[in-house]
């Protein structure tokens, strides 16, 4: 089993200049002996015996959606193009509404899920042996489903290896456990560990905190295991039953099937103890958000050099492009990486979340944060994305910007000592700002797609539209015999 936990720094080595084969071993079998076809998936769901197959698609908050279907019914779709979805999946707010605008067609054409072998695995929570597997999405003409948010990581990915580029990312994940809450409107709090006590104080790296929750935290890693989920460390975070976990740097689309998969397994995992498992970006009231940072960097061809770092051993060209790219470009990005309306209740001074896009070495404070390392793990940690935010969006977010600082050749600001709390907020405050923005990043929007940048804008607005209607507990207990 993996260590579950760490010292102060745990930032992974991220920006290693690794191959697909130096790549750091996975947590499994399972992953090493991955199939590559239909065929070899054919032949790996025979072996296992495998009862049902769980064919799942991210929708644009991240959500699984998809079919459970016999496992003869399954194999039997990889040849007649049995499996289908509608493409209003992505189209369905958090809420389970649409929008009025039918950003997409009014017909509601079918889409046909193609599984990714690579993407097979166990389900280790059930009984019966069943399988899960992540699909692209197409139409009846092949042509992609632009809206798919894997397919928007797929597209940015592509970009950059049309110039032989490949970026590496090793994301961090926060999460909270909180009691079972039935209802809404009262306030969450942290659950009971093995002492029979919640936590009330900060016990952030504390290993008695984490394992308080030691059982739980065992079938996570079990679980992992099962499923050749690629997870580092685990160490308690600075809010009450606050939790991250860290992943293994690799490859990009990789990675954020990974975080998928993750989040689902502690969710799983939390339900078994009687607890709660929660992404929300700022769950609990006088806490520290839940963040996913990811950390960046960039190899030329496959067992190359890092090109973050020149002959000398110095930050290079391209490292400072990136880094301009990510400062001019984020801002307008923040839709995908702080989806949500709670998302802007995390982006506020000295609660361990940035406000502006400044960078600087080893600091904190800052969105873009650049580890002391050698050469060959240069890299830069993005830590603007939300916990609630899409992988597979964040990680097209963020390296879509630092591309087009590239292509542009951008220079960075002066990188800053001391605390970035101190200058000015200069990221979106609300959710109606990020989308505005949004809509006016002409550069962003050729590189992420259009199809999918109508069908994002038009989501957002419906689902704050919905939070419009809702009358808050802030608002009861502070306007009702006030105003």
């Amino acid at each position: 089993m993996p260590p579950r936990s760490s010292p102060p720094d745990t930032t992974p080595q991220a920006a290693a200049p690794v191959t697909r084969e130096a790549a750091p071993a996975p947590v499994s079998g399972e992953a090493r002996t991955q199939p590559a076809t239909l065929a070899e998936l054919e032949q790996w769901v025979r072996q296992r015996g495998i009862t049902e197959v769980e064919c799942m698609v991210a929708d644009l908050s991240g959500i699984p959606r998809g079919k459970i279907l016999p496992a003869r019914k399954f194999l039997t779709s990889l040849t007649d193009r049995g499996l289908r979805l509608p493409e209003s999946v992505f189209i369905q707010t958090v809420t389970g509404g649409y929008p009025e605008d039918d950003p997409i067609d009014i017909e509601d054409r079918d889409m046909f899920l193609v599984p990714d072998p690579a993407t097979v695995r166990m389900v280790p929570w059930y009984d019966e042996p069943t399988a899960q597997v992540i699909a692209d999405c197409v139409y009846r003409s092949g042509a992609n489903v632009e809206a798919a948010p894997r397919h928007v990581l797929k597209r940015v990915l592509s970009l950059y290896a049309e110039r032989d580029w490949h970026p590496v990312v090793a994301p961090e994940l926060e999460f909270f456990l909180v009691k079972m809450n039935d209802d809404p409107d009262y306030p969450l709090e942290p659950p009971m560990g093995r002492s029979g006590r919640a936590e009330t104080g900060r016990q952030a790296y504390g290993i008695d905190a984490v394992n308080e929750f030691d059982p739980l935290f065992e079938d996570i890693y079990d679980h992992c295991e099962a499923q050749g989920l690629d997870v580092d460390t685990l160490h308690h975070e600075s809010g009450a039953a606050q939790m991250e976990i860290n992943f293994n740097h690799g490859d990009p689309l990789a990675l954020a099937d990974q975080v998928f998969l993750f989040k689902r397994t502690v969710r799983q995992a939390a339900l078994t103890h009687k607890v709660y498992a929660t992404f929300m970006a700022k769950p609990l009231e006088g806490q520290p958000g839940s963040s996913m940072h990811i950390h960046q960097s960039l190899i030329e061809g496959p067992g190359g050099r890092n090109l973050f770092a020149d002959a000398n051993g110095e930050d290079s060209d391209q490292f400072r492009w990136h880094i301009a790219g990510l400062q001019r470009h984020l801002p307008e990005a923040m839709l995908l990486l702080a989806p949500n309306v709670n998302s802007y209740r995390r982006l506020v001074p000295d609660w361990d979340a940035p406000i502006n896009m400044h960078w600087g070495y080893d600091n904190r404070t800052v969105s873009l944060r650049v580890p002391f390392s050698d050469a060959a793990s240069r890299r830069v940690e993005n830590r603007l994305s939300g916990a609630d935010a899409n992988p597979y969006l964040a990680i097209a977010a963020s390296l879509a910007c630092g591309y087009l600082g590239m292509i542009e050749k951008q220079e960075p600001s002066r990188p800053i000592k001391g605390s970035a709390y101190s200058r000015a907020h200069a990221l979106p405050r609300h959710l109606p700002d990020a989308i505005e923005r949004f809509t006016r990043a002409r550069a962003l929007q050729e590189v992420l797609g259009e199809d999918f940048t109508r069908v994002l804008t038009s989501v957002k607005w419906a689902e704050w539209d919905a939070y419009q209607h809702v009358i808050s507990s802030w608002e009861r207990e502070y306007l009702l015999l006030n105003v």
